[in-house]
């Protein structure tokens, strides 16, 4: 990996976890945690430790088990692994970077945020310009999009409405990417006026395949 470009962040957690295997700390066959035990280890969304156990699994170094976490099949391929992408940097050093990331992420939110107020502001003080407003909407029991990244199902090219957020019961997720995956019980929180906020209720309604 390139030292001047930080990789994303659930690159740097795989890596983690393979150095941990390579290590001998997490051992061949055992169990990893599932995966909101491992997203509140290090302070991430579900989504994107998914994303790491896919990267080691791609390289023979989990079986990945639907809803039930990981196994551990080889220290080895996690020692290959570490040999094949070692950007020479320590656990701690790692740690630290990640953080920075983390701190960065939640400075981005907070400032989304900050904008969102601003947009609400200026909406009540001008009565010429159409109303924005925020809108949480549940997802309905089967709905197409369930298991789908917003990429997939192209949402704002169908509804025009902009996601500032997904809601997971008590977690929201704020500024979700293009990756993120709509799950059963989920409620997306919107900006829009009216007619975007009914484009995204019948758009989510819809079950076809």
């Amino acid at each position: 990996m390139n030292n001047s470009v930080a990789p994303p962040i659930y690159a740097q957690i795989a890596f983690d976890i393979a150095s941990r295997i390579a290590r001998g700390e997490l051992k061949e066959n055992s169990k990893i945690s599932g995966r909101s035990l491992m997203s509140s280890e290090y302070g991430v969304s579900p989504e994107t430790i998914r994303r790491s156990l896919r990267l080691l699994s791609d390289m023979d170094i989990v079986l990945v088990q639907p809803n039930s976490g990981a196994i551990i099949l080889s220290k080895e391929n996690a020692n290959k692994y570490m040999e094949k992408f070692n950007r020479g940097k320590t656990y701690r050093e790692l740690k630290h970077e990640l953080k920075d990331l983390i701190k960065q992420r939640d400075e981005i939110n907070d400032r989304i945020l900050n904008m969102i107020d601003k947009m609400f502001s200026l909406n009540e003080k001008s009565k010429e310009i159409e109303a924005i407003n925020q809108y949480e909407i549940k997802i309905p029991k089967n709905s197409f999009i369930i298991n789908k990244t917003i990429t997939d199902t192209k949402f704002w090219q169908n509804t025009g409405a902009t996601i500032v957020g997904i809601r997971r019961g008590e977690q929201i997720f704020l500024s979700p990417g293009p990756y993120a995956i709509f799950e059963e019980e989920d409620s997306i929180i919107i900006i829009g006026d009216v007619a975007s906020y009914r484009r995204v209720e019948e758009f989510i309604k819809d079950f076809h395949v």
